[in-house]
């Protein structure tokens, strides 16, 4: 499976450093509607598998290290 990488300007950015992931957490993924979010199984972190958000914040707000931001739009504030 190849790196996934993830650009600072798509939707959700997950803060590897702070994502605990590793330790089984998965509050982001499960809060997720849309089930945009996933667990990548060979780093151990999250990340933002579809663009589709709806920018409804949960992953954002549930976080428990705050690992989650959800970048909303100019147009959407």
């Amino acid at each position: 499976m190849p790196i996934i990488n993830q650009a600072s300007s798509a939707a959700v950015v997950i803060d590897d450093v702070k994502c605990i992931a590793e330790k089984g957490c998965r509050v982001c993924v499960d809060v997720c509607p849309l089930d945009i979010l996933a667990i990548d199984e060979t780093r151990q972190k999250a990340y933002m598998k579809y663009d589709e958000c709806w920018y409804c914040m949960p992953c954002e707000v549930d976080c428990p290290t705050n690992a989650v931001k959800v970048n909303i739009p100019y147009l959407l504030r």
